[in-house]
């Protein structure tokens, strides 16, 4: 797929190896009230799991310098999508390899485009609607028009749209924001935390609709 496209919250292998060619999977570590948390270990054991063709990504909240080099050193992720503050004493390196996420709000809330950190510091930037203990995988669609102000003020830039996508409404959200990918967690669950292999695949099939549509 041209569009990039992150499978997020992933437990289980099956669901693991539905990640498409070009796209990661999410492993969630770090944030205890998500039903989809694993410990560094946990995600290790996985990343061998993760088609070759794709990369493998840890998700956290305001983690600590020791946790970063854990996650890259330990368990093996290609890189780390941080929700809050970015820790001190890391490398350029280190830094290069952390995807921020951005805050969208919610949609029908009136709200203003975050501030976007430089591309040669963060070269992929996530956008997102979760808020509290749990800011992501919430499950509510974020605030497309802001995102779309985002990626047409900012051409080039690799920003990955999350919050509240599903198989339903993702082909709606490529065509008003056009961001550089797609991120998904609880739109493809039939439980909290459980993933639905039918709803990967009709994901995954309506981004391959929009792309065929845009060719």
């Amino acid at each position: 797929m041209k569009t990039f496209v992150k499978l997020c919250g992933l437990r289980e292998e099956a669901a693991i190896q539905r990640v498409p060619e070009g796209g990661a999977a999410g492993f969630v570590v770090g944030v205890p009230a998500s039903p989809r948390n694993l410990t560094v270990e946990e995600i290790a054991e996985r990343v061998p799991l993760v088609p070759s063709n794709a990369e493998a990504w840890a998700v956290t909240v305001a983690p600590t310098a020791e946790l970063v080099r854990r996650l890259f050193d330990e368990a093996g992720v290609d890189r780390i999508q941080v929700y809050g503050a970015i820790p001190d004493g890391l490398d350029f390196l280190e830094r290069h390899h952390l995807v921020p996420s951005l805050p969208l709000g919610r949609a029908g809330e009136p709200g203003s485009a975050p501030a976007v950190p430089p591309a040669e510091e963060f070269p992929r930037l996530h956008l997102d609607t979760g808020r509290g203990a749990l800011p992501g995988g919430s499950g509510e669609t974020g605030n497309w028009a802001v995102a779309a102000q985002l990626v047409n003020d900012h051409p080039g830039r690799k920003f990955v749209l999350a919050g509240g996508l599903t198989p339903e409404n993702v082909t709606a959200a490529l065509d008003e924001v056009h961001p550089w990918g797609v991120d998904v967690s609880s739109g493809i669950e039939r439980a909290p935390g459980v993933k639905d292999l039918a709803r990967i695949d009709q994901f995954l099939a309506a981004v391959a609709e929009y792309e065929r549509r845009h060719a």
